[in-house]
């Protein structure tokens, strides 16, 4: 948030939007969405399984793109400590940000979108 705040202060709204968007809206987005899908599927909810299905594959799809950040966050170190007119440390957070991105990509293809349709199986059959 830092960065989104530092080109928000400078005038840079542009910017500060599409930093907040890839970098903070995304990921949890991507954790919300991946905890209703499992919260539907456990309660065995019956509402919107093809709309709950494109959810699944929008973050899918989503998921390998958030790997983009991380790569500019090392090559802008690599460049800006290269360059020596400005100081850039990625930090702490770094490490946790990929974390995250790698954590919801393997969570959103060890995720199975049959089972969203599985209880809508088993409420046809019962019938």
């Amino acid at each position: 948030m830092s960065g989104v705040f530092y080109f928000v202060h400078h005038g840079s709204w542009h910017l500060a939007l599409v930093i907040f968007v890839a970098s903070i809206l995304v990921p949890i987005l991507k954790i919300l969405i991946l905890l209703f899908l499992l919260i539907s599927i456990q309660l065995k909810l019956t509402w919107r399984p093809l709309d709950r299905t494109r959810l699944y594959r929008i973050i899918e799809v989503i998921g390998r793109w958030s790997m983009v950040d991380i790569f500019v966050i090392t090559i802008m170190t690599a460049l800006i400590k290269l360059g020596g007119l400005a100081s850039f440390d990625a930090g702490p957070a770094a490490l946790f940000f990929t974390a995250v991105v790698v954590i919801t990509m393997f969570a959103a293809m060890g995720f199975d979108p049959r089972l969203i349709w599985d209880c809508i199986e088993d409420n046809h059959d019962a019938r």
